[in-house]
């Protein structure tokens, strides 16, 4: 089975910045995307950021331009840089994982989820 350990959540300020990390572990065939969604309190998980095994990239409306998404293959890492964070951003950060354990077999996959909380 593939794991997923979010990191780097925390209390800021609006306008300041923070850096989420997810690692995968486990028994891991491939990665596909890896990616960010967040869930407010009273609203849908929505997607934040998502980036497949080649590079490309897709991001929510709401944070174009302020976020970045990148990945480092070879330690089944994710990053998501977020920069003029504002108090809409505050929610439980997820990270998430389309992969398998073994050729054939690929689902997704979910961490516990990290909590960004931006002050006004």
């Amino acid at each position: 089975q593939v794991q997923l350990v979010e990191s780097g959540g925390g209390l800021v300020q609006a306008g300041g910045s923070l850096r989420l990390s997810c690692v995968a572990s486990g028994t891991i065939f491939r990665i596909n995307a890896m990616g960010w969604y967040r869930q407010a309190p009273g609203k849908q998980r929505e997607l934040v950021a998502i980036i497949t095994s080649g590079g490309s990239t897709n991001y929510g409306d709401s944070v174009k331009g302020r976020f970045t998404i990148s990945r480092d293959n070879a330690k089944n890492t994710a990053y998501l840089e977020m920069n003029s964070l504002k108090p809409e951003d505050t929610a439980i950060y997820y990270c998430y994982a389309n992969a398998g354990p073994r050729s054939g077999s690929v689902g997704d996959y979910w961490g516990q989820g990290t909590q960004v909380t931006v002050s006004s």
